[in-house]
């Protein structure tokens, strides 16, 4: 149901885009330190609505699909808006696309092994490479600017943003190929040897 709690906080992971953009887009400390709390909150919400929703008995086929779709958005904003305002320099740019390319892989993947009734579990190594990856993305988003207001002067946060997308992008790379081996041998398989 669209208004259980685990689906309206999934929906306002979606809802949270706008803002996180029109504060990064003000280029001021306090909008950095906002689209950082803004981000955070967000993420929060990635991992109560997953437990919630067991907790409650509230899992539904909305949800399942509503999910990975709301992290993607979100992360492709994040990716794009610091991206748009050079905060991710030249070279977190190479992680950025590592990541959105992987996003893009598996989505297609989950969508064909749909069609067979195939799920991809999350493994523990891709709940890894989210970590790494939100935690990277909500420090490139507060930014050295948001840092010294913080009185964390002495913090570079994009070196250690961009550091952390490093390994969030190797980590991207390990896991989406541990996916894209699982879909190839799901397709591969004889027909009727895949479970109906």
């Amino acid at each position: 149901m669209l208004t259980d709690l685990p689906n309206l906080l999934t929906l306002s992971r979606i809802a949270a885009i706008p803002v996180l953009i029109a504060l990064v887009a003000l280029h001021s400390p306090g909008g950095d330190i906002g689209a950082c709390l803004v981000f955070a909150a967000a993420g929060i919400t990635d991992y109560l609505d997953g437990r919630l929703a067991r907790e409650r008995h509230q899992l539904s086929d909305l949800g399942r699909m509503l999910d990975p779709i709301a992290d993607k958005l979100l992360v492709g904003a994040t990716l794009m808006v610091l991206l748009g305002a050079a905060r991710l320099g030249r070279w977190g740019l190479y992680p950025a696309i590592v990541i959105m390319l992987r996003e893009i892989l598996v989505s297609g993947l989950r969508e064909y092994l749909a069609v067979l009734r195939i799920g991809l579990p999350v493994t523990r190594l891709a709940k890894w490479k989210t970590g790494f990856q939100m935690g990277a993305l909500g420090v490139l988003l507060a930014g050295d600017d948001g840092a010294a207001v913080l009185h964390l002067g002495w913090l570079h946060a994009s070196a250690l943003g961009q550091a952390m997308l490093w390994v969030a992008a190797a980590l991207t790379l390990v896991t989406g190929w541990d996916y894209l081996t699982a879909g190839v041998r799901h397709a591969s398989s004889p027909r009727d040897a895949l479970p109906r």
